[in-house]
């Protein structure tokens, strides 16, 4: 189908909105861990009703050891690194600028990706970072009593945002390099490849949240919070629009389209998510915040030119 990888990436961008803004209530509800160990949870179930309906078993085959064990990285980083930074960032600055961080991701790819993967890092991609980051600064700095620039967020949200940030571009990068390990068979087709890899990497999430649950203590909250209904629907929520249908497609994109294409349609998310934190959260919406999302959005689309 014509033009089939950007529709998904149209989609993702569309699915990663609904989900930054149901984790920001989530979080709030239930708290940051609780939350996330259920995603995971709920996850991993529906990808192994997934796999049994399309293959038969509940764990595909192709997976070899070298990727097996780069996606259980990549989830270590991305997930349990990562979402627990997002999420905490949620909390203390909301979703909207959370999601403005979140343009940093293919800055941290690229840099990943020339470390480890020897892609070159070109003038034009120096350039993108820059625009980037100026967009970010537009949305987040002011002129402040004392200063002629000042932080309008709390830095520890700041933080955490950049954190995440991070954690997401090099978890993409690690996930690159797991999927490369599979091998194809007939009984592992390649659209399941990336739902197959995502799989993995809530293992390690899992694993990894249920370990800082239970170091934090908050084992007690989270069996209270299961019997929480509405909670159990926004982390069910979550999970479809996340790490489900939102991680799964965003990886499915990159195989119909350039992953130019793809990557710079996902990073829509910032501009999409005004108009629903105004109604949601009567977020107020300023001139500096929609021209600091698109000017990072154009910056993340000239890392691909």
């Amino acid at each position: 189908m014509t033009y089939l990888g950007e529709m998904i990436s149209i989609g993702v961008a569309f699915s990663w909105t609904a989900t930054a803004l149901l984790s920001e209530f989530g979080s709030k509800r239930m708290g940051n861990l609780t939350l996330n160990v259920m995603r995971m949870s709920l996850a991993l179930v529906l990808s192994l009703v997934l796999f049994y309906l399309t293959t038969g078993s509940l764990v595909p085959g192709g997976v070899t050891g070298e990727a097996c064990g780069w996606m259980l990285l990549s989830g270590f980083v991305g997930y349990v690194i990562g979402d627990f930074c997002l999420f905490q960032c949620y909390i203390i600055i909301g979703s909207r600028f959370g999601q403005l961080f979140m343009t940093l991701a293919p800055v941290s790819a690229a840099l990943m990706a020339w470390v480890t993967l020897g892609q070159r890092l070109t003038l034009m991609s120096i350039i993108a970072m820059l625009i980037t980051l100026s967009g970010i600064g537009i949305s987040v700095l002011g002129r402040g009593e004392h200063h002629r620039v000042s932080l309008k967020l709390p830095l520890n949200g700041v933080l955490y945002a950049v954190g995440a940030a991070m954690c997401q571009g090099v978890g993409l990068v690690l996930s690159k390099i797991g999927m490369d390990h599979y091998e194809y068979s007939p009984d592992m087709p390649g659209w399941l490849v990336p739902f197959s890899a995502n799989f993995y990497r809530c293992v390690a999430g899992i694993i990894g949240f249920s370990i800082l649950l239970y170091l934090r203590g908050e084992v007690t909250h989270f069996r209270s919070a299961v019997r929480d209904r509405k909670g159990f629907a926004v982390a069910l929520a979550t999970t479809l629009f996340g790490p489900f249908i939102g991680v799964g497609f965003s990886l499915m994109a990159v195989q119909y389209t350039a992953a130019g294409i793809a990557s710079t349609l996902m990073a829509m998310t910032p501009i999409i998510i005004l108009l629903p934190s105004y109604w949601l959260f009567h977020e107020k919406i300023t001139w500096r915040a929609v021209v600091g999302a698109i000017i990072s959005v154009a910056g993340v689309s000239l890392f691909f030119q």
